[in-house]
């Protein structure tokens, strides 16, 4: 598949809509906390879903469906995305997108890409990424300069052949050296490091089918050479039904677990100083929402709260509401989070094709 790097304008992508009441959404199904405000940052892009904050502060977004990356430049700071410019397209199920000084990184379904700044071709740097099952996948790096690569598996319980599915798996910032960083994480999509500690953090989407509420979503502080049980457990001393007799004893506990089938696919750490100072250090998850439960879950963002060291979770809160209606059908889902550097939060929504600001005061 050819892949072109672009520079091309396309059509406007976002409008400043009437200003958002007090604690209400800019569409009137989003309700926020007491004090923030939502707006459209940007429209119009078919299946957004991955955000990262590239060069000169500006917004990079991923389209998978459409195989493009965009940027989307705020250049009179208005809070508003005055168009989208696609930089890369012909791309095979773009999710993930990481920066390291002004080079990009992409991650697609089968491979991860370097984009030099200059404009020459991309260079593939992690070629054979195994295909099908999950399709996300996640990179970024970390305070090592390592590259990590977040890999879901090929189905919802099996005994995978190839090592890198349901997976982290950590490379030297050239593609090179690869190997296991941790394990047993069924479809690991939000990636964080936390910014107090400096531990890698991720949501974790675990199986369907054993019930309403099992087993619960994950949130794990991603430990090197840990396991954390799939497929054989689901949590410590927890045994799926079809591994019954597997030893669990040794599973890698979650540092906070969230209803099942809510779908982690965001996860972002609030670094910024415009939202209250008892949001500083906590963390945003996306829930995406599920198929697999009789009553739908999930479609909204929620904040975990870190406790005063960073070290772990210690509870959950409804953040932003409203993409599902009281009948349990939905008319968005948030998938990305990004905490911009005059503090203010973008979530990104795949089914609305819009990308959501979330600003405090004002």
């Amino acid at each position: 598949m050819r892949v072109r790097v672009l520079s091309v304008v396309i059509i406007a992508v976002a409008c400043r809509g009437p200003a958002p009441a007090r604690g209400q959404g800019a569409d009137d199904n989003l309700r926020v906390p007491a004090g923030f405000h939502v707006s459209v940052f940007a429209q119009n892009l078919p299946g957004v879903r991955y955000l990262a904050l590239g060069p000169g502060k500006m917004v990079y977004a991923s389209q998978p469906g459409s195989g493009v990356i965009v940027k989307l430049p705020d250049s009179n700071h208005d809070g508003v995305a005055e168009n989208a410019v696609t930089v890369a397209s012909g791309l095979r199920g773009p999710f993930g997108i990481a920066f390291r000084a002004d080079t990009m990184y992409v991650a697609e379904e089968s491979d991860v890409k370097r984009f030099d700044p200059a404009g020459a071709a991309p260079v593939t740097i992690v070629p054979n990424v195994p295909g099908g099952g999950h399709s996300t996948r996640t990179i970024l790096f970390g305070p090592d300069g390592k590259l990590y690569l977040a890999v879901g598996s090929s189905c919802n319980l099996c005994d995978e052949r190839d090592s890198l599915r349901a997976a982290v798996t950590q490379f030297n910032a050239n593609g090179s050296g690869g190997r296991i960083f941790a394990k047993g994480l069924r479809n690991t999509v939000g990636l964080a490091f936390n910014p107090t500690t400096g531990e890698l953090w991720g949501g974790n989407n675990d199986r369907d089918n054993l019930g309403d509420d099992l087993p619960p979503e994950h949130i794990n502080i991603i430990k090197d050479g840990r396991d954390y049980g799939w497929p054989a457990c689901y949590l410590p001393g927890k045994p799926n039904p079809e591994y019954g007799s597997a030893d669990c004893s040794r599973v890698e506990p979650p540092t906070i677990t969230m209803q099942a089938h809510s779908a982690p696919l965001g996860l972002a750490f609030y670094t910024g100083a415009e939202f209250p100072r008892e949001y500083r250090g906590d963390a945003f998850v996306t829930l995406h929402g599920s198929w697999n439960r009789s009553v739908p879950t999930g479609a909204k963002v929620v904040r975990v709260e870190v406790d005063s060291a960073g070290r772990r979770a210690v509870g959950v809160e409804d953040f932003i509401v409203g993409w599902q209606r009281p009948d349990g059908s939905r008319w968005g889902r948030p998938v990305g989070l990004l905490v911009l550097p005059d503090g203010s939060l973008l979530v990104s929504d795949d089914m609305r094709g819009k990308i959501w600001r979330v600003s405090y005061g004002r």
